[in-house]
């Protein structure tokens, strides 16, 4: 076990995001990482999801729904994807995700939430794939 998997907050982390993420990925990501980009591998498992999602007033379904909205916000489809399938899994709705994109229209625009809808169809056929 490396020094950063000897960490409590990294072990949380790691856990939680493989709980919303999938396995599979957040395995493959940490065996990818290199001596370059380990180090933010290593802070997005600690501090995102060890200490941010690893806070309990909010539960891992609603951080979802938050994610998509900001992801949304941001312009960021590729981490969009890997959420919206995380929101599946932590049991968010199609019509809830639904619900979030439609808002995302009228406060963040129109063009964002177009994408939005697109990147979310494929996230979702992929996810029941």
């Amino acid at each position: 076990m490396s020094a950063y998997e000897d960490n409590p907050a990294f072990q949380r982390g790691f856990e939680n995001r493989k709980a919303v993420l999938g396995g599979v990925h957040v395995e493959r990501s940490w065996a990818a990482a290199d001596d370059f980009n380990r180090p933010m591998q290593d802070l997005v498992t600690r501090y995102c999801w060890g200490e941010v999602w690893g806070d309990d007033a909010l539960p891992f379904k609603t951080r979802s729904l938050l994610n998509i909205v900001m992801l949304t916000a941001l312009n960021r489809p590729h981490e969009l994807k890997l959420h919206l399938q995380g929101a599946l899994r932590n049991g968010c709705s199609q019509e809830e995700i639904r619900a979030a994109l439609m808002q995302t229209a009228i406060y963040v625009g129109v063009p964002a939430a177009l994408e939005s809808f697109r990147v979310a169809s494929e996230a979702i056929k992929t996810f029941e794939g």
